[in-house]
């Protein structure tokens, strides 16, 4: 079993990186050779039991074994491949993006609530188009499950009139006939960054888009299991941040999380701490918080049917006590959302009381491989998610322990020290024990994903578990069934001095460690030192795991040589963000924008220099104020010491509150780091004004590297385009050039294309963005001189070198194409 559901896993694992689904002849074929296999097996173990010899039987099993794990690969790759082809195959088409549709549709999952509206899940019973079709157009594709936008401002049609001037009111299992505006599944591509794409195909989303017009809530509440569950659960969250507002109890999104899984309701600064201190894991419903439930409901139930006279002569109370924390962990599991924690022990429930009620005992491993098997079976998308692999990395972990592998020896204990204080003294060291084993054994899986570790963790686990698993969640819980809201004072004034101690910790300066994100296969390396330094004492070699890890916690940062760059255009959308990498430098030019809540400093630039190991940044442009370029800012001041901001923000921006020495950017201003020398060619001093435009105050930059040269060129437009040629002149020409204003019909004129001929230029702009930038026309314009075009909305993060080598250029979706991956160059616009 345990072989098997390891095999099954890498073969799922195998899809899951592939850069095309394979088709489905071959498709078929692995799933005949897998029945071979699985017939092959067989007949070997047959042979094997029947064998003549030690030796024989010894040989047998290896081949049958080595036959099963084969077939498992097979059937683990041809599963995941199916379930990707049926899911891609009710995705939206192309040509139907960006046409508005009359949908009718049951809202299927609890709506989330935003600073700009309201966002929810949308099971499509019906759609038309809202208008005739072109000629000859293709028929329509039929997604099956939307996520749509509602925001607030927008055309509302029939609604009420409340609803028209405050925000849709959206509630879940109601019917509604729709106008919306549609495109395909597309998400943000940049290394070491969140997959969108991968995440909306994990939870069957076809397509995405706004409501234009809202025609008629057709029914209040339609029931089905599904909304049923849902609807209980918007309703304890909307009556936990009724009771607990946030402006005076602002823990009670961290309260409803904890109770229905609505992890949304935290905000941005809470999980920075939770991030910082490690305890990220508590603020979901983990793996702990549903065995909690099933053990207290399990041994509930126990007791009360040992107390009924002729309960136990129908059902033994062991397999009432199990059939009972199973239906727990089910319901929680399910007002929790159903994420891969939960459903992991879910499974491990699942199968301990299918033994205890069959009479047979079960190897705790084999209850994982079990969870394992049916986690995949249920979600083969689940192998993407960090949590897929800390969840199950850490419960392996502390079986590992837990089976004795870690020898201990106990010491005498006097027979005068009282019983209560010897249990006392095992379970704290049992959990120190688990605890250090478990933070180390799951330490390469999170620098590989989050390329930082918290110093402060077992500090603040020791102290955040108990609290919260024993105290914090019941009372949640107990709220959630019970409506009283002196239960929900209770749990948030527990609550509270805790999050003031962990916030405590994580504004300590050396709270985290943020090393290079290491390679997978250091990460292997790493797993299997920690197997040896737990091993018992008396293993040999037992050192030798310190050898094994030393490639994963001190992997190297790469760093361009002296004079040369490494520059990478991000993909944050409609927006900006560059940075810079020197030898010994680095620098980010522009931030992104920002998205209601949290801006795309938080989402991209952040974990990005994380993900290069960058602890500080030597330098941050902000080049004007528009938020499609600064709106990040805030975020990556608050996230790394800067040593310098170069600015044309105003005086009263908030950038400036942050302890930086600052210089305007001026046209003149120049440095030289590592060999690699910026100048700065735009604005003038008269245009950093009050009341200039900000696209005029754009602050225009040069990079030189090894002969090799990079321009970016903001939201520069026409006029001052010509006043930067007239300037510099044929000084202008560059390699590389990031477009002027994301290839916007106001910049990329004839003469300032004919000045700089890039012989690629970049266009920074987001998938099917309202303004229809790049404009085709400004396309075209740098094709006729023979530049390479790239877009981020097309080919994600763009990464350049430059040197005395010249200039090499890849893009993201190149470097790591993946099967589910929408951005072709016909989609794009």
């Amino acid at each position: 079993m345990r072989l098997v559901s390891i095999a099954f896993a890498l073969g799922v694992l195998l899809l899951q990186l592939q850069g095309h689904l394979p088709p489905w002849s071959w498709l078929t074929l692995l799933l005949l050779a897998s029945l071979g296999g699985a017939a092959a097996a067989l007949r070997v173990r047959r042979l094997q039991q029947v064998g003549q010899g030690r030796g024989r039987g010894t040989h047998a099993r290896w081949a049958s074994l080595l036959l099963l794990a084969c077939f498992a690969a097979l059937a683990g790759f041809s599963w995941s491949a199916w379930r990707a082809g049926l899911a891609l195959s009710s995705q939206l088409a192309a040509a139907d993006e960006g046409r508005d549709f009359v949908v009718t549709g049951i809202v299927s999952r609890m709506p989330q609530n935003t600073a700009l509206g309201i966002r929810f899940q949308l099971d499509v019973e019906q759609l038309d188009p809202a208008g005739p079709l072109p000629g000859q157009a293709a028929p329509i594709s039929m997604p099956q499950r939307l996520s749509l936008g509602w925001w607030g401002g927008r055309r509302q049609g029939a609604v009420a009139e409340s609803e028209e001037r405050h925000r849709p009111v959206v509630h879940a299992g109601e019917r509604w006939r729709l106008t919306v505006r549609l495109k395909r599944p597309h998400g943000l591509r940049n290394p070491g960054g969140f997959d969108a794409e991968a995440w909306m195909l994990e939870r069957g989303i076809d397509a995405t888009g706004t409501v234009r017009l809202a025609q008629e809530r057709l029914s209040p509440f339609v029931i089905r299991p599904d909304t049923t569950i849902e609807r209980v659960r918007e309703a304890v969250r909307d009556r936990f941040l009724a009771t607990l507002p946030a402006q005076d109890y602002p823990w009670g999104g961290v309260l409803a999380a904890l109770a229905v899984g609505d992890q949304q309701a935290v905000d941005a600064g809470q999980w920075r701490i939770f991030a910082r201190t490690g305890t990220t894991h508590l603020m979901s419903i983990s793996g702990l918080h549903v065995t909690l439930v099933a053990g207290l409901v399990a041994a509930l139930a126990g007791a009360l049917w040992r107390r009924h006279p002729r309960a136990p002569l129908g059902l033994a109370t062991p397999r009432a006590a199990a059939l009972a924390g199973v239906a727990a962990a089910l319901i929680y599991t399910l007002l929790a959302g159903a994420g891969v924690p939960a459903l992991r022990t879910l499974s491990m429930v699942g199968v301990a009381a299918l033994a205890v009620a069959t009479g047979r005992a079960t190897r705790v491993s084999r209850v994982l491989a079990a969870a394992l098997l049916a986690v995949l079976l249920l979600d083969p998308w689940a192998v993407l998610a960090p949590g897929f692999w800390l969840s199950f990395g850490a419960v392996a972990a502390l079986l590992y322990v837990g089976a004795g592998r870690v020898g201990h020896h106990a010491s005498p204990t006097p027979e005068a020290v009282p019983a209560w204080r010897r249990r006392v003294r095992d379970e704290l060291a049992r959990f120190g024990l688990t605890q250090w084993a478990a933070t180390w054994a799951t330490l390469p899986l999170v620098l590989f994903f989050f390329q930082q570790f918290s110093l402060v963790s077992p500090l603040a686990n020791a102290v955040a578990i108990p609290l919260i698993s024993l105290v914090v969640t019941p009372l949640a819980l107990l709220a959630a069934l019970v409506p009283l809201d002196s239960l929900l004072w209770l749990a948030h004034g527990v609550l509270a001095p805790l999050m003031a101690a962990l916030q405590w910790l994580a504004d300590q300066p050396l709270s985290v460690w943020t090393p290079a994100a290491p390679p997978a296969w250091s990460v292997a390396l790493a797993l299997a030192g920690l197997g040896l330094l737990l091993a018992p004492r008396g293993l040999p070699g037992r050192l030798a795991g310190l050898v094994l890890l030393l490639p994963a916690l001190s992997w190297p940062a790469s760093r361009p040589a002296p004079g040369e760059a490494w520059v990478t255009v991000l993909d944050v959308g409609q927006g900006l963000a560059v940075v810079v990498r020197t030898a010994e430098h680095t620098l980010a030019y522009d931030t992104g924008p920002a998205w209601g809540e949290t801006d795309a400093g938080e989402r991209v630039v952040a974990p990005y220099l994380r993900t290069l190991g960058v602890d500080r940044l030597d330098g941050l442009v902000v080049t004007h104020s528009d938020r499609d370029h600064s709106g990040g800012a805030l975020s990556v001041l608050a996230a790394f010491p800067v040593d310098w901001l170069v600015d044309t923000l105003p005086p009263a921006h908030p950038a400036h509150h942050f302890d930086v020495p600052r210089s305007a950017c001026e046209a003149g201003l120049a440095w030289v780091w590592d060999g690699v020398r910026f100048t700065v060619l735009h604005p003038r001093p008269e245009a950093l004004v009050p009341g200039v435009k900000p696209n005029r105050q754009s602050c225009v930059m040069m990079v030189e590297a090894g002969g090799s040269r990079l321009l970016l060129a903001a939201d520069l437009e026409i006029p001052d385009e010509a006043a930067v040629v007239g300037r510099s002149g044929s000084a202008l020409a560059a390699d590389v050039l990031v477009a002027p204003h994301h290839g916007g019909a106001s910049a990329s004129s004839p003469a300032f294309v004919a000045a700089v001929r890039p012989a690629q230029v970049v266009f920074s702009a987001g998938y099917r963005n309202r303004f229809a930038h790049p404009r085709s026309e400004v396309v075209e314009r740098y094709r006729q001189i023979g530049s390479v075009v790239w877009r981020t909305d097309r080919d994600g993060a763009i990464g350049f070198r430059l040197g005395p080598a010249g200039v090499t250029g890849i893009a993201e979706r190149q470097r790591q194409p993946r099967y589910w991956a929408t951005a072709d160059e016909a989609s794009a616009r």
